[in-house]
């Protein structure tokens, strides 16, 4: 594989993990019931409900996202070893929030009801396996970046143009745009002879 297309994996991977980890933290992960309550009452969590950092972490893969392209050499080693460490701490916070105690307290926090409850039914949706899921694939693109990134192209490689002017026989810098070569076809001149042998 190319270094380009290994840099393309990467931010596949990268896009893909900060994408489900950002779509998890907003949906259902948990639902808390009071079955004997006087009235049975129940309270639905999402990620963000329950403290979890994955949607804060899932920001910052994109943010090293962008950083996978614009930098090179050991710097993007490094955004590579951040990419997996914030994989981990999505993965890290993803199961810890699905855990009893975490959810109770946040179903308690957001409902006096289910205090008055003397028994918590939890049921735990499967959305936080998804922000698990993309905790690993930022592992996996930090993995893979911080191995091959120093390598692969800048973002900016294929725009480079050279700096240095065209110089004639004898080393004096030449300006060649366009219109100046125009105005020289308009004076009758071939604009592609030196400067020395024009009217001779």
């Amino acid at each position: 594989m190319t270094p380009g297309r290994e840099r393309g994996l990467a931010a596949l991977l990268c896009a893909a993990g900060a994408g489900l980890a950002l779509l998890a933290a907003g949906r259902p992960w948990a639902t808390v019931r009071a079955q004997d309550a006087i009235t049975p009452f129940a309270q639905d969590l999402t990620g963000r409900d329950l403290g979890t950092a994955a949607g804060a972490l899932g920001w910052a893969a994109l943010a090293g996202l962008a950083a996978l392209f614009a930098t090179q050499g050991r710097l993007r080693v490094a955004v590579g070893v951040l990419l997996a460490l914030l994989g981990v701490g999505i993965g890290y916070s993803s199961v810890l929030a699905v855990q009893r105690s975490p959810v109770v307290s946040a179903a308690e926090e957001k409902s006096a009801l289910l205090r008055l409850g003397g028994s918590l039914l939890v049921d735990v949706s499967a959305w936080w396996v998804v922000s698990l899921l993309g905790g690993v694939l930022l592992v996996a693109a930090g993995v893979v970046t911080a191995a091959r990134g120093a390598r692969w192209p800048g973002m900016s490689a294929r725009y480079e143009r050279s700096r240095a002017p065209s110089r004639t026989a004898v080393g004096a810098p030449v300006e060649q745009d366009a219109s100046s070569l125009w105005k020289s076809l308009d004076r009758g001149e071939d604009p592609t002879t030196r400067p020395g042998e024009r009217g001779s």
